[in-house]
Formats: C-alpha cells, structure tokens, sequence
C-alpha cells in the first residue's frame, strides 16, 4: 500500500476514497427518496410485497403529481422510477395473490390521484400503469392503443404487455429485446434509443414475475459475442469468482484475498464485478484494487494476460470494459431500487476462456436462486461449478458457529454444486457425468476456532487492512476466512491436490505464511499497468 500511497493521497484530496459509498460515479442523478420507499414495498415478488396504506400511497401519487407539474426541481421522480413503480402497481393488480393485491388504501388513493396525473404523466407511463384499460376505468384509454415510438420500442412495449400481464418470454424473445435497447447511454438521434420508463417497467417486471430458466439464459449470454470471440487463457484451471456486483456493506469481503491464496498453487481466479453498484452501494474488488493503486480498467485480453503470468495468476475485470451494454444501466437500476435479473446472470459470466479446466462459483441470499444459478453454470460447460450461501449473500463463508436461533431458511455456508470426476474425460462427457452434491459447511470440524466476523461497515480501507494483515501472516478471523474459503473451494469443485480437505487447509496456510500470497496481490498492482 506504501508504493501505492502517492496516487492514493492524491485521490483522497477529492474525496474519501476509504468509504463504499465515494465510488458512486459522479454526476448520476438521484431517485426521489418517496417514490423510491414505495418501490421497495410494491416492486418486488407475489410473496413479498408490502402493500401500502393509505397514507403513504397518498404521499407517493402527490409526489409523482408534483413532479409531474414541474414543482420538484430538486428532487424530480425520474422516468424510470414512474416505469419501475407502476409496473409494480398494474402486476400486482392482473397477477399477484390478494394478500398482496392492491389495498383499500392503494384503491382509493388512485382513484382520486389517477384522474390528475392522466394529465401529466408522458404515454408510455401510462401505458404502464393500465395496458389494457382494465385498471384504471375510463381513465384508461391510452394503454390498449400504445405502440412505442422505434422499431427497438414497439419490440419492447410488446414484450412487456406479457409481462405486465404476469406473463413469461422465450429464450430469443429476451436476447431481441436486451439487443435492441442496450447500451442505453449510446443513444443519440441517428439510434434506436428507448424510453426508460419502458426498460425499467421490462427489468422490474421480469424479476417480479420470478424469471423462468429460459428468460435467466436470455439474459445470461445475451452479449456473450459483444467484444468479439473470447479470449482463452493458457492456464490448467481457472475459476470465475461470481461475488453480487453491489458488494458487502457490513461484513469483511475475503474473494480478493482469496483469489491471491489459490494463484499461489495454480488455481487461477478470474474476478469481476463494478467500482459501485445498487441497491446496496457496498465494499467491491474493484474498490479495493482501485485504493491499493491498481489498474481496474482491463480489458479481456490484458486480464487473460495477468492469469497466464506465473508472478499474479488472477485477474480482475469491470463490467465497463468486460461488457459496456450492461454498465450502461447502473444509474438505472439504482432507479428501480429491487434487483433485476441482472443481478442474478452477471454472477454466471464467462469473460475469458481456459485452456484446462473450468469452474465457477457464485454468491447467493435468497431462496429460489441456489438452483437457476447451478443451470446457468452448465450451460456455460464449465467442469464444476458451485454456489455458496455466505455472509450478506457473498461467497465468504464464515467461521462463526451457526446460532440455535438463527433465521430461517439455508444457513450459512451452505454450499451446493456440480463436479465431474477427475477420472472422467470432460470432452467425452457432454455434460453428463456430473457429480452433485450439497453440504453445509461446519468450521469448527475442520478445527477452526468459532470467531465473530469482523465489521467492516463498508470501510474499504478497513476491509483491505483485515485482508491485508492476514496475508501477512497475523492470526485471527480474516486469516482463518481466507484460509477456510480459499481450502473449501479448492475441495468442493474437486481440484487436484485438494481431495483430502486438511491437505487443502494445510495448502492455503503456507500459501499466506510464505508470504507468496501477499507477494502475488503486490505483484497485480504494479504488472497490472505495465501489461499490453
């Protein structure tokens, strides 16, 4: 960090580039926060949503009234958030259980707010709000005729009165839609730019409507080809690291330091990810190298490159270089607040190739995603893959002994995947011999002492100083998380000279006490401006 220091001191006069939330990009407009509170509640799924009283609906419909007249300067509702929001609303109308229908508070705000804001909401809006003119009474006549302005828009306001209607999309229908109206930050005059009232309400929609495996692959390798062919790397194993872009926002974040442990042995580990994304705004990989003074804008060819180099073996790439369409989006999704499917697909990107073999490993919070995550993984024929419930919905798991009172659903460090026998010809396969297994992993059999995680509070300088002591050989939590994450992948995704799992332990542990584990991290930071 020392030889880094001077780029560091010189960015810290701008800002605090220590905290998560400095890394937002600069000039992005924010949500209104009254609108955005209400999404929270309406746009997410059948089971989950939280209808709003009377009240709140209230204050929420004057406000997009207000905006709507040009009264909030300060603070406009944007077009995406009036998209995200009644796209909400009108699913939760034509689709969701009655628990989680509209209220008598929601009704009667609408029918006294919605006769104004016909007057001021824009067409496509209105659309949203009542496509069918079977929402809004008489009041919903626009709906039924809505078409869309470009060839991109009539696509996509088609595809969205399916999902408006809680309906699901093919495969192709997904890729057409994500083709025509990505990146939205290129659109001028002379192209086929969307609204985005229109994109938020397709995004916000699809995730309500709880995607289908057809529409998560449409969204996974949509822009697989975007650069061209992908880069293969000349490396006997690679593992593409799938940490939720938005980062952690309470709990140390071990994959960076993780990642630097297994290249020791020649597991190379291919990470990627954003500077800062929504809803959680948290501590990122790129945050982290961006601090210690390293390149964070690769490109695929640069990244292949570093994982090939015997003095670094992983690499890390940003969704603005990796796949420009996907970046374009960011401001827009903090405008929706809920994830998208977005969230879920990125995890499962295959950036650069092997030459050897091929495993993934992917986060994951919510019950339902352990399961599309797996079936997106082998559509991508990687040898293993696996998904890890850890700590904020992460991939550290974590040393801490599982509480009797812990919440419900999968616990902590449950862990479940896809590996084929290293005794089996992959290319004879096709995918078939396939090992599944599935195990929650207990670190106090594994001899680890039960610790609490460390907070990091989205301190990215705190996180790095965790990380960075424990890659300096100083015992205690960050040493053991990094010690059992980077052995317990090592074993899971059955790589060679990890069957017997203290062996794997035995491994990471020398890998960080020779100092070859901080020596490689060094390394990334000064090779990763010099290479070509």
């Amino acid at each position: 960090m020392e030889e880094a220091g001077v780029a560091v001191l010189e960015e810290g006069v701008r800002r605090n580039p220590a905290v998560s939330d400095s890394y937002r990009p600069p000039g992005m407009p924010r949500p209104n926060a009254t609108v955005l509170e209400a999404q929270a509640r309406v746009c997410t799924g059948p089971e989950q949503t939280r209808p709003l009283g009377e009240e709140q609906a209230m204050r929420v419909l004057d406000t997009i009234l207000r905006s709507g007249m040009g009264e909030l300067k300060d603070e406009p509702v944007s077009s995406a958030q009036l998209g995200a929001f009644f796209a909400g609303m009108t699913i939760r109308a034509n689709s969701f259980p009655e628990a989680t229908q509209w209220s008598e508070g929601e009704r009667r705000a609408m029918s006294l707010f919605w006769p104004r804001l016909v007057n001021v909401l824009p067409p496509e809006v209105k659309f949203i709000a009542d496509p069918e003119g079977t929402i809004m009474g008489a009041n919903g006549l626009t709906g039924p005729r809505y078409v869309g302005q470009s060839t991109a828009e009539m696509r996509l306001v088609s595809a969205l009165r399916e999902v408006l209607a809680g309906g699901h999309l093919g495969y192709e229908e997904v890729q057409g839609v994500l083709k025509d109206v990505l990146p939205v930050e290129l659109a001028s005059a002379n192209s086929t730019m969307v609204n985005e009232a229109l994109l938020a309400a397709f995004l916000i929609g699809q995730r309500m409507n709880r995607e289908t495996d057809r529409e998560l692959k449409g969204y996974c390798l949509a822009f697989d080809d975007e650069l061209g062919p992908t880069p293969v790397a000349d490396v006997k194993s690679l593992t593409h690291y799938g940490e939720p872009y938005d980062g952690n926002t309470r709990f140390f974040r071990s994959t960076l330091f993780v990642a630097a442990v297994r290249a020791c042995y020649g597991e190379a580990c291919l990470l990627h990810g954003v500077e800062w994304m929504p809803p959680k705004g948290g501590i990122t990989e790129g945050q982290m190298l961006k601090f210690m003074g390293a390149n964070t804008h690769l490109s695929t060819l640069q990244a292949k490159t570093l994982l090939e180099d015997e003095n670094t073996g992983f690499a890390y790439l940003g969704l603005q270089e990796a796949c420009p369409p996907l970046y374009s989006i960011i401001g827009l999704r903090e405008h929706i607040k809920k994830r998208p499917p977005l969230a879920t697909s990125e995890k499962v990107q295959q950036f650069v190739r092997a030459r050897g073999r091929e495993s993934m490993v992917a986060g994951f919070y919510h019950v339902g995603y352990e399961d599309p995550l797996l079936m997106l993984m082998r559509r991508r024929t990687v040898h293993a893959g696996l998904v890890v419930k850890g700590e904020e919905g992460a991939l550290s798991m974590t040393t801490k002994e599982r509480s009797a009172h812990a919440s419900k659903g999968l616990p902590v460090n449950h862990c479940s995947g896809f590996r084929i026998p290293n005794s089996t010809d992959f290319s004879e396969t096709d995918g078939i011999s396939r090992e599944g297994f599935s195990v929650i992993v207990n670190a106090q059999e594994l001899g680890f002492e039960s610790t609490e995680t460390p907070r990091t509070d989205r301190s990215v300088l705190k996180n790095l100083e965790l990380g960075l002591a424990a890659l300096s050989g100083e015992k205690g939590p960050a040493y053991d998380r990094i010690v059992l994450n980077a052995a317990m992948v090592d074993h899971l995704l059955g790589c060679t000279g990890a069957e017997d799992i203290k062996s794997a332990l035995d491994r990471a542990r020398e890998a960080i006490d020779s100092g070859k584990a901080l020596s490689r991290l060094m390394n990334y930071i000064k090779i990763s401006h010099k290479v070509s």
